[in-house]
């Protein structure tokens, strides 16, 4: 296993759109690994691989305490979203900054784990909010960007005040 470096906000790569994994093999299991040491490490609850910098659909989360309940999905797709929720969400790609999204209050998501199976999740409260953040990056889309340009600008100020201070 290994630590994989995270991709900061404003970096470009983040905007990349993630392609489907062909084929689910041992690269695969391998990064789903290293996904969850990174996510356990810096104490986040999901991750993309888009955050990670590789461009491809994998996801992993776990909401529990014990950080022993892990869910990787492979290739995700909402088929449903139904109602409206708010909550006040972070990223490990932006680090410090939170601030309130409004999303789908349930969801169903289709997704392969890491043997190759597939399955269907109806998922509401936090794990269905996360479930939606993670898949945004999936399509290179922040959470910040769900807030008023002004909020943006502001973010992206900070964000890029900070790398500067830590060269």
């Amino acid at each position: 296993m290994a630590l994989l470096p995270i991709l900061t906000h404003p970096n470009e790569r983040l905007h990349i759109v993630a392609k489907p994994v062909e084929k689910i093999d041992e690269r695969i299991r391998q990064l789903v690994s290293d996904m969850a040491e990174t996510m356990y490490e810096s104490r986040g609850i999901g991750l993309a691989a888009t955050q990670v910098d590789v461009h491809e659909r994998v996801v992993v989360i776990d909401l529990s305490e014990e950080k022993n309940q892990l869910l990787a999905l492979i290739n995700p797709v909402i088929t449903k979203k139904d109602g409206e929720t708010t909550y006040e969400e972070g990223c490990l790609s932006v680090p410090g900054i939170y601030d309130t999204v409004t999303r789908a209050e349930t969801i169903t998501v289709e997704y392969f784990d890491v043997d190759g199976e597939k399955h269907t999740l109806d998922a509401d409260g936090l794990l269905a909010i996360c479930i939606q953040h993670e898949l945004d990056h999936l399509l290179g889309k922040l959470f910040v960007e769900y807030l008023s340009p002004l909020k943006q600008n502001r973010i992206k100020t900070k964000m890029k005040k900070r790398q500067r201070e830590t060269m």
